[in-house]
């Protein structure tokens, strides 16, 4: 006879998670690090509960329970989507909170459990505190709205449907090409309700992280296309790095010749000095690999899905002859730009072919072009590291400073504003995982928790966060989680008095940077257009635990960041910059609407150049 356990639902869930490892190329190891996550009436008597008698399964207090889905998505991609956390909340405030966090997830396709409490499901005590009443169904809560920004959602009703629900859970978290945010409501009454769970449910499960093979059919496609062609590109995407296959690429690269351009996600993919890598491409692109996008007659994309910045909004491959070949474990990505398609691994499919391909090189008239535009770039970017021309510091000198300081092994953490255009064509990464930049969703707030998720993933590096000073003023309540958890990050907080890059933004299409500014509003003009208002970021910093420094010139950055490495704890550097000193765009677009009606004469300037860029942008087919 089959045993049982006597647990409440809530217990269950967690014995259950304990017990998830996974496997990829014979190693297997836990899957789940633990709980982030706030209490409230919601969830403490379930959830709260369960944590407490198990107490080998960390349990984490955040700030925000946004910040906490931002710190299992840190921790997930810097894991390569092999390990994360779960995140709990009370129902209301506390679970709509998490929806941003969780949009985020699945958007960048990051495996996160989220755990939010729910109304009851007995419904006789109805309207509860926080309940969203329907005058068309009773069957709708707060926790509807994370339905379009979960990979999968389900409302536990009753203790017995986790049993059925938690396997699926897993199978959605632990997809290559189904990932993302899985949410799994649960009214507060069922978490505290007991059942007898048959003891299968708790055993030890492996689940394999398998690597796709190519089908020959598409491999033979492939190869073909690569010998037709003459000026190959190879395009790197994230699933490079979450296949660990640097390694591969790299001798692929080598033994081929065809340069490696990276998208956001997968920069990193290469070491920057690795003679195939041309750089950032698209619309926060570099020299290099903008000029190869533009002539290329064949774009080989390996684990990328071709966003609207990868592609400069469909400008960036302009030869009216080019073909596409896609390498992506998602065959939703693999289809696009009416490409090969070919639905496999990176790292196997790059094996693969260079042995298909061991008699194959490019040219030496593309080659000597690959080699010279690479030398050019390197030259710009040390330029734009060593300006030396202005009263203030520019950012691409603090993004020059901060990568003279850190190490071969050390992260680059951000997320939003104008940081990851300069950061994508300026830093130079060494090692795979070494530039962590959120822009599948750009979200502000993103930086100091993805940064903890990422110390955590990898303590022995150090995590450098770059950070203006808008978005720290979003979320910078986690730098106590920080301090409290031990997590030592070095913060860059860059003042430009603003969102400089939407104010950049706001400038091109003719508005003049109207509302993004930090500037008190005037007595006279009644407009946002007074003095500076005046933020103490440092005393703010310090203020929540954390060592904190302003540096007032390039040489005082350069001291602190030393400084800052061989602290105890978290630290926070302010460096005030000149906004309007900024990285050049390099032969890229991004459409972005422009009025096409306005009294304005630098708006009507504004829709002609938009109008005649949008003429670039054209059709795969």
């Amino acid at each position: 006879m089959r045993g049982t356990r006597r647990l409440t639902t809530a217990q269950a869930i967690i014995a259950f998670l304990k017990n998830q490892d996974v496997e990829r190329d014979g190693t297997t190891h836990p899957f789940f690090a633990g709980v982030l996550g706030i209490f409230g009436h919601g969830n403490i008597a379930g959830i709260g509960q369960a944590l407490q008698q198990n107490p080998d399964f960390p349990y984490i207090l955040v700030r925000n329970e946004q910040a906490a889905v931002h710190t299992a998505s840190g921790f997930a991609k810097m894991s390569n989507r092999l390990r994360t956390w779960a995140c709990t909340s009370s129902i209301g405030p506390g679970a709509t909170n998490m929806i941003t966090g969780a949009a985020l997830a699945t958007i960048n396709r990051l495996p996160v459990l989220l755990l939010p409490g729910d109304i009851f499901s007995r419904r006789n005590v109805a309207p509860v505190l926080q309940q969203l009443e329907s005058p068309s169904s009773q069957d709708v809560s707060v926790n509807d709205c994370f339905k379009p920004v979960s990979r999968y959602w389900d409302r536990i009703y009753r203790p017995e449907q986790i049993i059925t629900s938690l396997p699926e859970v897993m199978r959605v978290l632990t997809s290559l090409a189904e990932t993302g945010a899985v949410t799994l409501a649960l009214p507060q009454d069922v978490q505290a309700e007991a059942y007898d769970f048959p003891e299968e449910l708790f055993r030890k499960r492996v689940w394999l992280i398998r690597r796709p093979e190519p089908d020959k059919i598409s491999l033979a496609r492939a190869e073909e296309a690569i010998r037709g062609s003459r000026w190959p590109l190879i395009v790197a995407g994230g699933g490079v790095l979450y296949s660990e296959a640097g390694e591969a690429l790299a001798r692929f690269a080598t033994a081929t010749g065809i340069p490696v351009a990276e998208t956001q996600a997968g920069k990193g993919s290469l070491a920057y000095d690795h003679p195939q890598c041309v750089g950032a491409i698209g619309a926060t692109g570099g020299l290099a690999a903008n000029r190869l996008a533009k002539s290329a007659d064949l774009v080989i994309g390996i684990g990328t899905r071709y966003s609207d910045f990868t592609t400069a909004s469909t400008t960036a491959f302009q030869n009216p002859e080019a073909k596409f070949v896609n390498i992506n474990v998602a065959e939703f990505d693999a289809y696009k730009a009416s490409a090969i398609p070919v639905i496999a691994d990176a790292r196997v499919f790059l094996g693969g072919m260079a042995e298909i391909l061991k008699d194959y090189r490019v040219d030496a008239e593309y080659a000597s072009l690959i080699g010279s535009l690479r030398d050019a770039w390197e030259k710009e970017v040390d330029r734009l590291f060593h300006l030396g021309s202005t009263p203030k510091i520019s950012q691409g000198e603090v993004i020059g400073a901060i990568w003279e300081a850190s190490g071969p092994r050390d992260v680059l953490v951000s997320a939003a504003g104008s940081h990851p255009g300069d950061l994508h064509k300026l830093w130079r990464t060494r090692i795979p995982n070494g530039y962590h930049l959120e822009y599948g969703y750009s979200c502000m707030g993103y930086e100091i928790p993805g940064a903890i998720g990422v110390k955590m993933a990898d303590p022995s590096r150090e995590v450098f966060v770059f950070v203006g000073d808008g978005t720290y003023l979003m979320m910078p309540g986690e730098i106590v989680t920080s301090v409290q958890e031990g997590v030592k990050i070095i913060i860059v907080l860059v003042d430009n008095h603003g969102f400089a890059s939407i104010g950049g933004l706001s400038q091109s299409i003719g508005s003049s940077g109207f509302g993004t500014h930090y500037k008190c509003r005037s007595p006279q003009s009644k407009q946002l257009d007074g003095d500076y208002t005046p933020v103490d970021f440092e005393a703010s910093a310090r203020s929540f635990g954390a060592h904190a420094m302003t540096a007032g010139n390039l040489a005082e950055l350069k001291q602190s960041l030393e400084k800052a490495k061989k602290l105890d704890r978290t630290t926070v550097i302010v460096v005030e910059t000149e906004c309007e000193v900024r990285v050049p765009g390099y032969e890229s677009w991004w459409d972005v609407a422009v009025a096409e009606v306005s009294e304005n004469p630098s708006v009507q300037q504004a829709r002609a150049e938009y109008e005649t860029g949008r003429k670039k942008e054209h059709y795969h087919l």
